[in-house]
């Protein structure tokens, strides 16, 4: 039962006793128990307290208020029985000692390593939730580190632990290896969105596939290549179409931002329109801060963004339509899209805003048969 108490929302349930449990997430049978039998069935000791509303008093029978003083994450009882009542809890212990930066108790650890390969067996959404937390919560970074020393990012993200020992051009990146700058980065994000979360920690698995010695360390088409990967990334993770589009399109582009100050307004401006644009340009702040720490192209944008703050600055009023057009005698098809494009590319220019001059580029670049 939800309880709604002024600004506060309590979930209410009967104290129960959970029996056989055989796939990793459900009992097979629940009985009605005691407070302390309901304590133990719980996974950390820091969870398992109770709040008694009427004498106003914690009721501890786990000991999760010296936890809590003593900074540790500690399963309930066997650490083995808890996370084989439900795999799922390996991970909240990574994500529980890295947003409160806690330590996770020795036999809690040890039971998480031996049992690591077991989280293949819970379902892609519950995953994707408990990583979407850790994500946006504070330690991000320090989760990761967590999620690699437990053995845990070798079976969800592959692709991400790949990319420990890959080197950089040091003259770009100065902090290290692959594996290094997306910690950093993640630890340089505030309060992300999911989905600018999860750009920041796959924008680089495309480095490893790509890495190339040259004149120096090259990720050529890096970029391209990590789009591909996270796109499969997402589909794994059962993202939704929107997530994965957002993603997916952050990841593509993080690279377009070292050309802004030498594009043509118009290229600009069309980036600049892009619906994800704002979170690409924060992915793009955050990726200078964890590297080079050179912030030209950013502020660069920011002086652009107020430049170009009007709408038709952006997405200029349409001079002539695709019906205008045909009514002048030219085909349906393809040349229809170029002609607007080509008016449209003039305008966001700022090299003509009347429809006489549309029409006198449409006649004299764009001749009929």
């Amino acid at each position: 039962v939800l309880v709604i108490a002024g600004k506060f929302s309590f979930e209410v349930a009967t104290f129960r006793t959970d029996v056989g449990y055989q796939d990793g997430r459900h009992p097979a049978q629940i009985r009605f128990s005691t407070p302390q039998e309901d304590a133990q069935r719980r996974d950390f000791t820091i969870n398992g307290l109770f709040w008694d509303p009427v004498k106003r008093k914690i009721i501890d029978y786990v000991h999760g208020q010296e936890d809590i003083k003593r900074r540790i994450v500690r399963a309930i009882g066997d650490p083995e029985k808890r996370f084989e009542e439900d795999k799922l809890r390996m991970l909240r212990a990574v994500r529980f000692s890295a947003a409160l930066n806690f330590k996770i108790d020795s036999e809690t650890w040890a039971a998480i390593l031996r049992h690591a390969r077991e989280i293949e067996g819970i379902s892609a959404e519950r995953i994707r939730q408990e990583m979407t937390k850790m994500m946006t919560g504070p330690g991000a970074g320090h989760g990761v580190d967590l999620l690699r020393d437990s053995r845990l990012l070798d079976v969800l993200l592959p692709e991400v632990a790949a990319t420990e020992g890959v080197q950089q051009p040091p003259e770009f990146h100065p902090e290290g290896d692959v594996y290094t700058h997306t910690k950093i980065l993640l630890q340089n994000l505030s309060s992300p969105t999911p989905t600018l979360a999860f750009a920041a920690l796959l924008h680089d698995v495309g480095k490893p596939p790509t890495f190339k010695i040259k004149e120096r360390i090259r990720f050529d088409g890096h970029d391209k290549v990590g789009a591909q990967m996270a796109q499969a990334i997402c589909m794994r993770l059962k993202f939704s179409n929107d997530e994965t589009e957002k993603i997916v399109s952050s990841v593509a582009n993080h690279m377009r931002f070292k050309d802004v100050q030498r594009m043509r307004v118009s290229t600009l401006k069309r980036m600049i329109r892009q619906p994800n644009f704002q979170e690409e340009l924060e992915l793009h702040r955050v990726d200078c801060l964890a590297s080079h720490k050179m912030l030209d192209n950013w502020r660069f944008l920011k002086k652009k963004l107020k430049e170009f703050s009007a709408p038709e600055a952006l997405k200029p009023r349409p001079l002539l339509t695709g019906n205008d057009l045909l009514k002048m005698g030219y085909p349906q098809g393809p040349v229809i899209g170029q002609i607007l494009r080509a008016i449209e590319e003039q305008q966001l220019e700022g090299n003509f805003s009347t429809q006489a001059q549309a029409l006198e580029l449409v006649r004299r670049e764009f001749v009929i048969g």
